[in-house]
This record gives C-alpha cells, structure tokens and sequence, in this order.
C-alpha cells in the first residue's frame, strides 16, 4: 500500500535521486571534516558570520588585506591536526548519534517547532524534515507544542536541496489502511462516520477513508429514510475489503443480527400457535404485511387483518407500527410463522341472529357491485347482498349500478339470514309497499287497460301497465281474425295497446292479457253465417298452386281448393283472376284454427250437411238421468228436427 501512495512521486525523482547520489556523499563527507575542525576556528568562523549578517553587507576584496593572512601551509598543517585514523573515529562517533531509518515507512519524531505553515519535526537524522501544518488536523494542530512525539510518514531522505521529506497525511492513510485490514481480519467493531447519501447507499468516514455502507447493510428492517443517517456517528463491522481497488464495505446490520440471534433462537424454541406476541411493521406489501417480533419474521396477510373487507394492508396498519398479533401456525421445517390480527377480536358472525333480524331496518356500505347484484358490508366481517331482483318494485334494473354505486352509504331490509353458509340476504324495494298487494282491485279480470308495449318475443308481447306491473299478451291472443306467427306482424315496442285482463298468479306474479278479447268474437257471427252447408259467394283476393282464398260478406277469407273446383282447371292463374266472383258452399268451418273451407264440388254438400246433423246430435246430448218429461220433450225436437232435414234433401 506504501509504494502504491508514492507510485508517482519516485517514478518521477528516481533519475534525479541517483544523480544526487555522489553529490551528497561528498556533502556528507565535507560537513563531517568540518566539524572536526578546532573549536577556535569554528568560534572566529561564527562571529564573522555574525558580524557580516549583522551588518548586511557584502565584502568585496579591495587589494587591502585585513585581519590575519594564512599560507596554504598553514591551513593545510590546521587540518592534519587529526590523524586519518581519528578522523574516521570522529565520523563514526557521530554516525552512530544518527537513527537507522529507510524510506517509506512511518517513523517517530519530535516537534521541534510549529509555525502557521510548518511543523519542524526531527527524527533522529543528520537535518530536520518539514511537514506541512495543513497535514494535521485543527485539534491536534492546536495542542501541538515543541517536545510533543509525532508519527510521520519518510517519503524521502533529502530531495534536490537535501531537505528531508516528511508527511503526516500519508502517515494518516497508511495506519488507517493497517487499522481496516487489521478490522478485516478479526472482525473487530470500528466507529465511523455517515457523511452523504449515495446512490444504493452511504459513504462512511473510516480513519479518514472512504467506505461504501450499502442501503441494505444499515437496519435489518428497510429504511425509508436514508437522509436521517446522515451526520451520525455509528459501529461498523468491515465485510468486504479490497486493497488493492481501495474498495471498503461496512455493515451496521451485521451487528444487529449477531446480537438477535440468541434472541431469535430463544423465540424459535418457545414459538406455538395460539400465543399472543408483540412485533413492529417491518414492511407491507400488497398481500399482506412482515412483522418482526425480534429476530423472527412473521407475515400477517392481508385476509388475517380484519373480519372485514380489507383493499390495501395500509387501511390497517402503517410502517413501524407496534402491535399484539397471534400465532396462527409455525412451521418448524421451513421457519416460517403465519401472524393473525382479527383472530384477536370477536367473530362479527357470533349471534348474527340476534343483532340482524329478519325485517329489520339496516344501513351498510356498498363494497362491490357484481352483474347480479350489490354487496353491503353492514359491519366488519358482516356482508349481505341485494339481488337485482330485491332492488325496486317498479323499475326495470339491468344492472345494480343504474341504482348504487360503491361505497354508498343505504338503507335496505333484512330478508334472511343463512347462518351456516354466513350469507345474508337483503332488499331495498321492501322499504316501499308493495304494488301486488292490491292489484286484485287495480285490476280486475276482464277489466280492460291500456298499456305499453315493452317487449317483444316470438311467443308474444310484454306489456307495462304501469311501473313495475306488466303483463303478457300470447301470441295467439292478437287478433281474432288472423294467424301471428310473430307479434311485430301486428305490433311494434312503445306502441300502445288496449288489453284485458284475463288472468292474475299472485303466487308467480304473473298477469295474462289479451288484445282480441277487447273486441267481440267475430268467429260467432261466422258460425252463424257460415255454417256447413251455406251457400256463400265472394272475391278471389289471392291464387295459389293448390287454390283460392275467397273474400266473404263478413271480412273473412275461406279457401277453395283447386281440386273443389266444379269444372277441373289446368291452371288456376289462367282460369280466374284476383277479383272474380266465386260461389260455392262450406264444407270445413274450424274455428279454433280460424280457417273456412269451401267446395263446388256436389258429393262434398251432403258430407257437410252429415257432419252439421252429427253435431248438433252431438250438442244435444246431455249427461245424467232425464226426466220424464225431458225425454218427453227431447223426443219432440228430435222428430222436428228430422222432418225438416228430409224436406231439404226433396227440395234439392
């Protein structure tokens, strides 16, 4: 890590350092022979010295010589007053007052003064080395004093001008960087400092370097506010360290688990179903809701929150809530513990009877709204539905929303309760009187009333009476005179139409009517004017391949076969025409099918007269015992009968 600080620095100053290296030894050798000089010439050599500086001015040689004048005899006899031998005694004596250091390292020093740009500190070497104030930090820096040790970084030994080279800062770093590697390794607790958010987490001040604290690595709970961590002071545990990328992980969680874990084995051991803990939220989702309850997770979901009906977790609880949960199951395989809230509550179904009896008055709030209908929570826990068919009396609802919506607030009435199924059915048409109870008076049977017609079926016509009162007019009760293979052949929605009403099923509520019974009968009349036998004469409205239908005096149509014909036709359309005159006799009356037959055919008169005398035997036969009399009188009207048919045989 050292030589990785000062990487550049000796890249840059190696070819210097080796060029200096002669220089300085000489340097070395003329400082050592020139205090082994005499203590005279030393003391003559410092009051010139003195006296020149004092005076600040410089000498220049003038031809004039001043004070005592030395041959280079003499000068040279001074300093042979040392043998070779002493000479090399005197220089190792004052090596060995120097301290073996290298470079690169971290050595102690002494202050020897403190300035407001530099602390001069000596370590023991030939010269005093430098260290920039800035280097320290202000508290240490303000007690500072000459004498104090201090631990300095050697960066050099002497640069170009054979300063020493010290630095306090990459002291700093490199115990700091020993310090974390040390804490690495024995998982040892550190202090540090939170000094900004990040993103994914913080960066923590560790003895003046940089470590990464992930967002995960803070709590063991999530934290929501990374910003309130800012500025603290807090134990760190180092879990992964890089040196070489200067790249330092610490975790606060860590030491949090460590001291749960002897409390969530505790809990572990103890934990059963039907107990009855107290945790804090430690996150909510959307299916339920993560509770700590001290080293052990539990999940509350969302359908143990409350009896009622819960959209969110968040209607209930809120993050870092303190609450009492009970143990609903633990599994002992997997850990996992299954949490409860409602269960500490009374079930909202116990005596429902009692609390919702039936007819009675409600209010309730509309939760859902299905196609079927609408669900209204009367309480927590306590649901009833209004059917679309219990919503009005009158309207004709399609779907509940035409008359709810959710989360409004209605009144309805209690119809049942279903205990064992904890169903409840409720009504809000009940809050009205009921418009069946008197319909019987409304209406009558037989009475007549118009109505409209609100909805057409291939059996028939629906018609509103009034609001919420309708009535069904079959098909077959259109109209006297003509066969309805479907209603919008006679009518069309929204028309009005006149009815009868011909019958009323309370028990089903159901009302037939018809639309022909407003009119007479006209089938009696026909029969009366058409019966077997009669001779009839009308216009061709319409040919056929198989024959004609005749218009009669009445209004109504009869058929004439082409084979009733008196005279065989090849073709019916070259024969006659639409608007001919037709005579013939009747030879088919069925009135329940409303069809009338006709024939020119002479053998087909005496089967009609045969089936006229056959009915009217038929009609006169009565049930029971006859009286004399009745016999008497039956004889009689039989005799007359039977002279008059032979009357009409001779005349014809």
């Amino acid at each position: 890590m050292t030589e990785e600080l000062n990487n550049k620095e000796e890249l840059n100053e190696e070819a210097e350092a080796a060029a200096e290296t002669k220089e300085t030894e000489a340097a070395e050798t003329a400082v050592i022979a020139e205090e082994a000089g005499s203590e005279k010439q030393e003391n003559e050599d410092e009051e010139v010295a003195v006296a020149a500086e004092e005076e600040n001015t410089i000498h220049t040689f003038d031809g004039e010589v001043e004070g005592k004048t030395y041959t280079f005899d003499e000068l040279q006899a001074a300093s042979e007053d040392y043998t070779d031998e002493e000479f090399h005694e005197l220089a190792g004596m004052y090596e060995n007052t120097l301290s073996e250091i290298e470079e690169k390292e971290i050595v102690t020093g002494i202050v020897v003064s403190v300035d407001e740009k530099y602390v001069i500190v000596d370590i023991g070497f030939k010269s005093e080395g430098i260290v920039p104030a800035n280097e320290f930090s202000n508290k240490v820096l303000e007690n500072l004093q000459p004498g104090d040790e201090v631990e300095v970084f050697l960066d050099r030994v002497e640069d170009r001008e054979g300063q020493l080279i010290l630095s306090r800062k990459k002291a700093d770093i490199l115990q700091a960087w020993e310090t974390i590697e040390k804490a690495h390794e024995t998982g040892e607790v550190i202090e540090g400092y939170i000094q900004r958010r990040i993103k994914g987490g913080m960066v923590v001040d560790i003895f003046g370097i940089d470590a990464f604290l992930p967002g995960s690595q803070i709590d063991v709970r999530p934290v929501r506010d990374f910003d309130a961590y800012v500025g603290k002071t807090m134990e760190f545990q180092i879990v992964k360290l890089n040196m070489q990328a200067e790249n330092v992980v610490v975790s606060h969680r860590a030491l949090i688990e460590s001291d749960l874990e002897d409390q969530r084995q505790e809990i572990l051991e103890t934990i059963e179903a039907g107990q009855v803990l107290e945790g804090i939220v430690k996150n909510i989702t959307d299916f339920g809701v993560f509770i700590d309850l001290g080293g052990v997770d539990g999940l509350l979901h969302i359908t143990d929150l409350s009896w009622g009906r819960v959209d969110h977790p968040e209607e209930i609880v809120r993050l870092d809530q303190r609450m009492n949960v009970a143990v609903i199951d633990f599994d002992e395989d997997s850990k996992r513990v299954s949490l409860g809230l409602k269960q500490l509550q009374p079930h909202p179904w116990d005596d429902i009877d009692i609390k919702y009896p039936e007819n009675m008055r409600v209010q309730g709030r509309v939760v859902s709204i299905a196609d079927y209908g609408a669900f209204i929570e009367l309480e927590k826990g306590v649901e009833g539905l209004i059917h679309i068919s219990e919503m009005s009396w009158t309207q004709h609802i399609k779907h509940p929303s035409q008359l709810v919506q959710k989360d409004d607030i209605i009144e309805c009435v209690v119809l049942n309760i279903n205990e064992e199924e904890k169903k409840i059915s409720l009504g809000v048409k009940q809050l009205e009187k009921d418009p069946w109870e008197d319909l019987a008076e409304r209406y009558p049977i037989g009475s007549k009333h118009k109505g409209v017609v609100r909805n057409l079926t291939n059996f028939g016509v629906f018609i509103e009476l009034e609001p919420g009162i309708d009535g069904l007019v079959h098909v077959s009760d259109l109209s006297w005179t003509e066969n309805v293979d479907h209603p919008n052949e006679v009518v069309d929605k929204g028309q009005e139409l006149e009815v009868v009403i011909l019958a009323i099923d309370f028990e089903n509520r159901r009302i037939t009517l018809g639309h022909k019974q407003v009119q007479d009968n006209p089938w009696e009349q026909y029969a009366e004017e058409y019966g077997l036998g009669a001779k009839v004469e009308g216009k061709v409205t319409k040919i056929t391949d198989k024959g004609m239908f005749i218009e009669l005096p009445l209004g109504v149509d009869a058929f004439l076969a082409a084979d009733k014909l008196a005279e065989p036709v090849d073709s019916l359309k070259d024969a006659f025409s639409e608007g001919d005159t037709v005579a013939g006799f009747v030879a088919e009356f069925d009135e329940p099918s409303k069809t009338i037959e006709i024939s020119q055919v002479e053998g087909e008169l005496k089967k009609a007269k045969s089936k006229t005398r056959k009915k009217v035997k038929s009609e006169n036969v009565e049930t029971g015992t006859p009286t004399l009399g009745e016999v008497s009188g039956l004889a009689e009207k039989l005799a007359e009968k039977e002279k008059k048919d032979k009357e009409a045989d001779e005349e014809e």
